[in-house]
C-alpha cells in the first residue's frame, strides 16, 4: 500500500492506494474524523450493485446502523434534483454535523456527494472511496460540484475531504471506455508535470490491458502527486491550478454540444489535448511531436478528432462559457514543452479558425 500526503491550506489528509485495503475503512474513519454520529455512502445503481453491500458489511464492524443512499449512474445524476434528493434523505435520516458521508464511486458520485457534504448544515466531512481510474483525479482537491444546462460543474465548492481510500481491486468490473477515459487524466497530468513519468507512460502503457496491478497503482500514484503539489500551491484555482485544465477547455465544450454521457469525459479530454498540443506548436512555432502523441492515443481508441456533426461555431461560445474564460475570451491551457505549462488568452477568430483546421 502506497500513502500520498495531501497538503492544502484548508486542509492536510491522506491518499491511500493499494490492493484490498478496503477493509481499512474503519480504522480511516477513526482515524481522520472526530467522533461520528452517523455514517452515510452515497453510490450510483452500478456501483452499488457490486460493492455497496460489502461495505456496509464492513462499516457495520464499528456503526450498528450505516445509512446508504443509490443515485441513477451517469453524468445526469449530476443534477439540482438528485442534489436536493440526498440532501433529504440526510435531513430525514437525522444526520447532524458529527455526521459523515462516504462516497463509493466514480468522479460523477464523488463530485455530488462531495457538494452535498460541503452545504449539509453548511459542511461535514466527507471521505472519498474511488472506484474509477477517472476519480483518480477528480476525488483529490477538493473541488466538488453538479452541472448546469449553461455548463459542467457550474455549482459547485472546494471542499476538501477527511481522506481518499483508493482500493484499485475496486476497478476490476470498469468496462473499458471508463478505463480509458480516467487514463486520459492519468496522461493529462504527465504532460502538464512530469516529464519522466509520461516517458514511463508512453514505455509500459501500450494498451488498456497494461493497467492493472503494480503498474496501475504506479500509474495512479503519478498522477496523483502532479495534482497534489499543484493544488498544494493553489487550492482554489486563483492561478496555478488551471493548469489541471490542460484539454478542458475544448473537452467540456464537447461534452456539453454533445449532451452529457454520450461521450465520456476522458474521450473529449483526449481530443482537447491533442487540440491543446496542435495550438501550442503553432502559436510557439515548436514542435510537441502531437502527430505522435496522436498516433499513441490512438491504440487506447480514444478519439482524436472534433466530432463532425459538432458546430464549431456553437462548440466556441461553449468555450467563451468555461469558467476560467476571462472578459468573455478563451483562456486556454498550452504547453511550451512535456511538463511546462503556459495560460494564455485566445481571440475568437484565431480560436474559430483552429477549431475549423483541426
Amino acid at each position: 500500500m502506497d500513502k500520498l500526503t495531501i497538503a492544502t491550506n484548508s486542509k492536510t489528509y491522506p491518499m491511500y492506494i493499494g490492493a484490498e485495503i478496503i477493509s481499512n475503512l474503519p480504522k480511516v474513519l477513526q482515524d481522520t474524523c472526530k467522533k461520528v454520529s452517523k455514517v452515510l455512502v452515497i453510490s450510483d445503481e452500478s456501483v452499488a450493485a457490486l460493492y455497496l453491500n460489502r461495505v456496509l458489511d464492513i462499516l457495520k464492524q464499528r456503526f450498528e446502523e450505516p445509512l446508504s443512499f443509490v443515485i441513477p449512474a451517469g453524468e445526469s445524476a449530476k443534477s439540482f434534483d438528485v442534489f436536493y434528493q440526498c440532501q433529504t434523505f440526510a435531513l430525514e435520516n437525522g444526520l447532524d454535523r458529527s455526521s459523515v458521508i462516504l462516497a463509493l464511486g466514480g468522479g460523477v458520485v464523488g463530485d455530488l456527494a462531495g457538494f452535498v457534504a460541503a452545504t449539509f448544515m453548511r459542511g461535514i466531512p466527507f471521505i472519498q472511496i474511488p472506484t474509477t481510474l477517472l476519480a483518480h483525479d477528480s476525488a483529490v482537491g477538493g473541488k466538488v460540484a453538479i452541472n448546469h444546462d449553461f455548463g459542467k460543474n457550474m455549482i459547485g465548492a472546494f471542499h476538501q475531504p477527511n481522506a481518499v481510500l483508493y482500493d484499485i481491486d475496486l476497478m476490476k468490473t470498469l468496462p473499458k471506455e471508463e478505463l480509458r477515459s480516467g487514463f486520459a487524466e492519468v496522461i493529462k497530468h504527465g504532460l502538464i508535470g512530469d516529464r519522466e513519468f509520461y516517458g514511463w507512460l508512453t514505455e509500459e502503457i501500450t494498451s488498456l490491458d497494461d493497467l492493472q496491478g503494480d503498474k496501475l497503482q504506479h500509474a495512479i500514484l503519478k498522477g496523483v502527486a502532479v495534482k497534489a503539489k499543484v493544488v498544494s500551491e493553489d487550492e482554489q484555482e486563483k492561478g496555478l491550478r488551471a493548469i489541471l485544465n490542460f484539454g478542458h477547455t475544448l473537452g467540456h465544450a464537447i461534452e456539453a454540444e454533445s449532451g452529457y454521457g454520450k461521450i465520456t469525459h476522458g474521450d473529449g479530454v483526449a481530443i482537447g489535448m491533442i487540440f491543446a498540443l496542435k495550438v501550442s506548436e503553432i502559436i510557439f512555432n515548436i514542435n510537441l511531436s502531437s502527430e505522435k502523441i496522436k498516433e499513441w492515443f490512438k491504440l487506447f481508441e480514444f478519439p482524436t478528432t472534433i466530432p463532425k456533426e459538432l458546430d464549431k461555431g456553437r462548440l466556441l461560445e461553449r468555450m467563451k462559457h468555461d469558467k476560467k474564460a476571462t472578459s468573455g475570451k478563451v483562456r486556454m491551457v498550452l504547453l511550451k514543452d512535456i511538463g511546462e505549462t503556459i495560460v494564455r488568452d485566445i481571440d475568437d477568430e484565431q480560436l474559430l479558425i483552429l477549431l475549423k483546421d483541426f
